[in-house]
């Protein structure tokens, strides 16, 4: 298992159109992908989950990568955070 944390700079957070871009990124890779904030979890290709999750900005998420890729994914995920797609 690949775990990063990672601090969400936009004052939006992730909302609809991001979650939407996140659920489509994390597609491309076999490893599951979670998103931890607190309490609730949820699984980067759901978007209704991820939408849940309610992040703003500020707010700090754990990201777990799970599977065959898992090494790639992590990275594809945190490259989608850092370069700002949300």
């Amino acid at each position: 298992m690949k775990t990063f944390v990672y601090n969400l700079e936009d004052p939006l957070g992730i909302h609809a159109r991001p979650a939407g871009l996140l659920a489509k990124e994390a597609a491309k890779y076999k490893s599951t992908v979670t998103i931890i904030h607190g309490e609730k979890k949820a699984d980067t290709r759901r978007l209704i989950a991820l939408m849940a999750l309610g992040l703003k900005g500020g707010d700090t998420i754990t990201v777990q990568a799970e599977g065959p890729d898992e090494a790639e994914a992590a990275d594809g995920i945190r490259t989608y955070l850092t370069e700002k797609h949300y």
